[in-house]
């Protein structure tokens, strides 16, 4: 099984390429969307939104960017409607258990990665899906 969209919300190119080429390899997704930060993710999928084409199945979400950073995202993007379909996973290199703790605040948050992803870790995730 793959999802048809997946969104990658990151301000690193090398990660952002090289997650993308994983999930591509992977079969994770049919279409993935990259935003370099927050607010532009927003202005992304509001209009997805709007015109009835739906929200990304999968995000996954770095927690430290410039402009707008995760957890800024995460509260604009919970008071959306129809957010409950979208699994969220924060993906960060730095696993603080505060940080942990306070995504298992936000309902739309599957769960917490440490980067990088892995063919591993995408196949994990893929499984998670069919459940």
């Amino acid at each position: 099984m793959s999802v048809n969209t997946a969104c990658i919300i990151d301000d690193d190119p090398i990660f952002v390429f090289g997650s993308k080429v994983l999930l591509r390899n992977n079969g994770f997704a049919s279409s993935i969307i990259v935003c370099q930060n927050g607010k532009e993710a927003l202005e992304v999928i509001i209009p997805l939104l709007e015109s009835g084409e739906g929200l990304p199945e999968v995000i996954f979400l770095d927690l430290n960017m410039p402009i707008m950073d995760g957890w800024e995202f995460l509260d604009e993007f919970s008071k959306l409607p129809k957010v409950q379909g979208t699994r969220v996973y924060i993906l960060s290199s730095s696993i603080d258990f505060r940080d942990i703790e306070r995504a298992k605040e936000y309902d739309i948050v599957s769960d917490f990665v440490a980067k990088p992803l892995t063919d591993r870790k995408i196949m994990e995730l893929l499984k998670e899906l069919e459940d």
